[in-house]
């Protein structure tokens, strides 16, 4: 199912959101979960599953998260973090300063991974912190009473986050658990899981680029495009810098032309002159800054937009042009 463009839209600043921190814990090896709730007690806006929302921090910083509670839960927004030595510092932020009892500015939920509530039968797979979303789309699923499979993966026990409450939960039968350095027998045939595609089926993926790109690999010879969904935590696309080209970005709306030369971004040169684009991931895997095409053909490297979106948006943070000029709905 493609997601509307307008899904991957942020939500304007006056509508973000003062949360206060109910809880933390360590949940698994260097992952610790959040509860975010409202500090007057009032019901927060609702969300779907697969949904994420952006957490503004201190330095400019600013992070996607997604929820991993049960959608019907108003009192709470439950989230989890995986704390990356090599990341660019929100993780740490998150691990290392933020308590329970502390107040934090989020954006409203968004959703650029929503579930197909009219398949006849759905496949989810989660590899690491990316059963986050899944573990959401797990508990929809249940609730509506629709038949699913949840299929878990994780380097080992240590690693593996929220196992206790899925084993507790009201789903946990139709949950499998994989550790890397368990026995082969209990590890994840994709082949075996993939081979054959139930008519109406959907598969659902999230989890780091390497799993991903296995699961999509295998899934190719069965399942259609549109029947597969995935979402990135990183965009590990090496960008063809070598052959980038300068190219002249021009906008629709009062005509102003500027150049984009190697080396900068489409964002950063409008930036730099006025035009402020909203931007969240600054890596193609969020939506945040995705843009209506008018002319010219964009040199996608994102791991966001489908490819029907993409026939007509780009998304401004990382993509590049294959024309000589882009005509943006600005």
């Amino acid at each position: 199912m493609a997601v509307p463009v307008n899904a991957l839209m942020p939500a304007p600043k006056e509508a973000r959101l003062r949360l206060r921190v109910a809880n933390k814990r360590m949940c698994a090896e260097g992952i610790a979960a959040f509860d975010l709730i409202s500090p007057d007690g009032e019901d927060l806006p609702a969300f779907t599953a697969g949904a994420h929302m952006d957490l503004f921090l201190p330095g400019r910083l600013t992070r996607q998260y997604s929820l991993r509670n049960d959608p019907r839960e108003r009192h709470r927004y439950a989230i989890g973090v995986l704390r990356e030595p090599g990341g660019r510092g929100g993780s740490a932020y998150m691990h290392d300063r933020i308590d329970a009892g502390d107040m934090i500015e989020t954006s409203l939920p968004r959703n650029a991974f929503e579930l197909d509530e009219a398949a006849s039968f759905t496949l989810l797979v989660a590899g690491g912190i990316g059963v986050t979303p899944i573990l959401s789309m797990a508990y929809r699923l249940h609730a509506l009473g629709h038949k699913f499979e949840f299929h878990y993966c994780a380097r080992n026990a240590a690693r593996m986050a929220f196992r206790d409450e899925i084993e507790a939960g009201p789903f946990a039968s139709s949950t499998r658990f994989h550790l890397d350095d368990g026995p082969q027998g209990q590890k994840l045939d994709l082949d075996l899981l993939l081979r054959h595609r139930l008519d109406g089926a959907h598969l659902y993926a999230c989890g780091p680029s390497g799993f991903l790109d296995a699961v999509v690999a295998k899934a190719k010879p069965s399942w259609p495009g549109e029947a597969v969904h995935r979402e990135y935590f990183a965009n590990t696309l090496q960008p063809a810098t070598t052959s980038d080209a300068t190219f002249i970005v021009r906008l629709a709306r009062d005509g102003r032309s500027f150049e984009v030369a190697p080396g900068h971004s489409i964002v950063e040169v409008l930036s730099a002159n006025g035009v402020d684009i909203p931007v969240s991931c600054e890596q193609g895997i969020c939506g945040t800054c995705v843009t209506r095409v008018v002319s010219g053909t964009p040199d996608h490297r994102d791991l966001v937009l489908t490819d029907k979106q993409r026939a007509d948006h780009m998304t401004l943070c990382c993509s590049r042009a294959r024309t000589a000029e882009l005509v943006l709905d600005l």
